[in-house]
């Protein structure tokens, strides 16, 4: 009866180790040793590649939901996940300002591309107390988001141009979507009353924005997070909020509400009350599988929080 059970013990160890085998087999066969892989710096630009690439790629993002670009400092993992792609994907315009030598080092061994770099000069904001560099929020007009896509589908295609159809196609459909979202957002922007049309959030992320919804952008902060602000700036921000009737303020997800908070804070002890309209995504989207997960997910978010808030 012993040797029985023993025998019987056997079979069912081996069979599950044959079964584990076959499932490792399916999981391997799921990303194929030619999948272009890739590494990001932002979740707004792994949202490109999945979209154009497809499952040609397999992509990863250093900087997930909250996380400030401005004042990130890659990891030894990040490193490790840079140097293992095939390819590197990044803003630029110094929105990864801390990672900037990476990039050139990077770039001697395998394509590394900023994928705003092809952007027009004259389609870029300069703001002067930006000390003479431009804008890197390039994501918040969709139109020159889309140049962002043109230039990520190109990159593909000269680094795997047997696949140039594939490329071309998903690029295609992407695009499609992202000239319907720009829509979108002029539509529902002109709804706002145009003396509530007054967009105050707490670092100068919105300007693309701005210029492209018409929507006048205030924000406490300058560009970049790194920026300091001080009480006459608090001050100075909630005369214009009580001196226009502004009703409403936006938090941002990867920036502390402090800020703001001190702004509302200013407005009801004059006895104006703003309201916190909600929070917006700037620097980073929302989590993984959801809608705001998605570039188009979050910009939606945005503009419906925004007319929701000043309609």
């Amino acid at each position: 009866m012993r040797s029985l059970k023993f025998v019987s013990l056997s079979l069912l160890l081996i069979v599950g180790l044959f079964l584990g085998a076959c499932s490792n087999q399916e999981q391997a066969g799921s990303t194929p040793e030619d999948t272009v892989q890739i590494t990001t710096t932002t979740g707004m630009i792994a949202d490109i590649v999945k979209n154009v690439g497809g499952d040609r790629v397999a992509v990863q993002s250093l900087m997930g939901p909250g996380v400030d670009p401005h004042l990130y400092k890659a990891s030894q993992g990040d490193i490790g996940k840079l140097d293992q792609a095939d390819m590197i994907f990044y803003n630029g315009l110094n929105l990864e300002g801390k990672m900037a030598d990476i990039f050139v080092r990077m770039a001697s061994s395998k394509p590394t591309i900023q994928v705003t770099e092809t952007i027009d000069e004259e389609a870029l904001l300069e703001p002067e107390e930006f000390d003479g560099h431009y804008d890197p929020h390039i994501w918040f007009d969709v139109q020159l988001w889309m140049k962002a896509v043109e230039r990520v589908r190109d990159a593909l295609i000269e680094f795997d141009p047997a696949h140039k159809a594939d490329y071309t196609k998903n690029a295609a459909a992407y695009l499609a979507q992202l000239e319907e979202l720009d829509q979108y957002g002029k539509d529902q922007i002109s709804l706002i009353p145009e003396e509530s049309r007054v967009l105050v959030t707490a670092h100068d992320a919105f300007g693309y924005f701005g210029k492209a919804y018409n929507i006048e952008v205030m924000a406490l902060q300058g560009i970049s997070t790194d920026a300091e602000y001080g009480l006459a700036d608090v001050q100075a921000l909630v005369d214009i909020l009580v001196d226009r009737n502004i009703k409403a303020v936006f938090v941002e997800s990867s920036v502390s509400s402090k800020a703001i908070e001190a702004v509302v804070e200013g407005a009801r002890k004059k006895g104006h009350e703003v309201q916190v309209g909600g929070e917006l995504f700037s620097d980073a989207m929302g989590d993984d599988g959801t809608e705001e997960g998605t570039y188009i997910g979050m910009f939606r978010h945005n503009i419906d929080t925004i007319v929701s808030a000043l309609k």
